[in-house]
């Protein structure tokens, strides 16, 4: 190969672009947008000084513990026991990438085994993986499991009902990753009141899965999704997005016949953290084990008939086997799905129950203090909620929570954000921290705002 010219580095790329210099390069980026000339760094500082400057930036923040919040809209803001981050920063914990070597490493198999064991006792469904990323790429992942395992035989082939009540980022999430699979996706409609519409749910039967969430992102408990798989029939997947801790009152959608349950497990363990990072749970029956994404740990017994855990069925090499993958997950949350264990374990079945039902009269009180001012009205009167419920405001919800900010509240989720013609509507979330003078400031700031606008 021929020598190129003594040039400098940065020269002798251009040149293999046809470009003369650096400016050409970053010619299609706006004059008024670029900077020119070295950035107006500070000079050198100690330690202490750069710690001094950290703590103001930091304390500029709002944190959601800092002020009254109903802002759910997928994640909570939950309490952690402080035995959870002890734990969770020991050694044996913080190396948390799945180990290879079950003969080195049954601690950790072990751990990542109860995890699978809670989950999948939470759920009603005999497997659970590790971890997801999240409660989005969960559903994703188990809109395609569904769909290799019923495309072929399935009389609607390559078809996918979903809910229309699905949050628009998460449905984004499963646009991306079906496009280009064969995967149609179709919308599986509601009633007016927030239900399942049967009608919608009868087209659905022979297709290859139907996804539908309980509560639905209006926080709602349909008792008509438990008869949806004698509707859709044994062909068809019913996968089942939850609430976690609903489950400590709710029944399990394995019990009412779900294929795979997905969902958001951050409310076990870790905190919102501004969205991330968090972690998903996926559980399936029998029928999806093979074809199911992420690492499962299974229970075995060694040479000597002792007690033993390994990797099985879903190891990394079969997830960089490209076309031939079941999933692009190579990694886990498996660290943060640890802290959500040690939560549940901390928890126990009684804990867990009596979390749901200080969830669920959290929600019920913030609900009726609300509903009780003159100019609000539930969007779903007759609704059972769990966590948020959604308000028709007699303006726009924007400036409702920017009044709210004013008064130091956070008010909830302007539902015009997901869906048009909902500009007036209110997501507002309870959780286990809200109390009585939490909701007093809300229903306070939320009758200010309705008194000025009618000023």
């Amino acid at each position: 190969m021929d020598q190129l010219p003594n040039l400098g580095r940065e020269q002798e790329m251009l040149e293999s672009m046809g470009m003369k210099s650096i400016d050409e390069l970053f010619s299609n980026i706006p004059e008024a947008i670029r900077r020119n000339g070295p950035l107006p760094l500070r000079e050198p500082q100690t330690e202490e000084e750069i710690w001094a400057d950290a703590q103001l930036l930091l304390n500029a923040n709002v944190s959601l513990d800092q002020r009254p919040s109903f802002l759910a809209a997928g994640l909570a803001r939950n309490y952690v026991p402080s035995m959870v981050s002890m734990l969770a920063t020991r050694g044996e914990f913080l190396t948390s990438y799945t180990p290879y070597k079950p003969e080195v490493s049954q601690g950790k198999k072990q751990e990542k085994w109860q995890i699978q064991t809670m989950i999948s006792e939470l759920v009603g469904l005999p497997v659970a993986n590790v971890s997801m990323y999240d409660s989005s790429t969960a559903a994703a992942e188990a809109i395609t499991c569904a769909a290799r395992v019923h495309g072929r035989k399935a009389s609607q082939q390559g078809i996918v009902y979903v809910s229309m009540f699905v949050p628009p980022h998460r449905l984004e999430v499963i646009r991306n990753y079906t496009q280009g699979s064969g995967i149609e996706i179709r919308m599986l409609e509601h009633l007016p009141d927030g239900h399942i519409d049967m009608k919608s749910a009868a087209s659905a039967a022979g297709c290859c899965a139907v996804y539908v969430e309980q509560p639905s992102s209006f926080g709602i408990l349909d008792p008509g999704l438990m008869q949806l798989k004698g509707v859709i029939g044994d062909e068809t997947a019913l996968i089942v997005g939850v609430d976690a801790i609903s489950l400590g009152i709710v029944e399990p959608p394995g019990n009412w016949g779900a294929d795979i349950v997905v969902g958001e497990g951050q409310p076990f363990g870790i905190g919102p953290t501004a969205g991330g990072p968090i972690y998903g749970i996926f559980a399936c029956g029998q029928n999806y084990t093979r074809q199911m994404p992420g690492r499962i740990v299974g229970l075995t017994s060694d040479v000597d008939g002792k007690r033993a855990f390994t990797l099985t069925l879903s190891t990394r090499e079969q997830h960089i086997r490209r076309h031939r993958a079941t999933s692009n997950i190579c990694s886990n949350e498996t660290l943060i799905a640890l802290m959500g264990a040690m939560h549940m374990a901390l928890l126990g079945p009684q804990g867990l129950e009596r979390l749901a039902l200080r969830v669920a009269s959290a929600t019920e009180a913030t609900k009726k203090a609300v509903t009780a001012i003159d100019g609000i009205e539930l969007v779903d009167p007759k609704a059972s909620n769990f966590r948020e419920f959604a308000v028709k405001l007699p303006g726009e919800a924007s400036e409702a929570l920017a009044h709210l900010d004013g008064e130091g509240v956070l008010g909830g989720f302007d539902l015009g954000m997901w869906w048009d013609g909902m500009s007036t509507c209110l997501l507002i979330g309870a959780d286990e921290r809200t109390s009585e003078s939490d909701i007093d400031a809300l229903v306070t700031g939320l009758s200010s705002w309705i008194g000025g606008s009618e000023a």
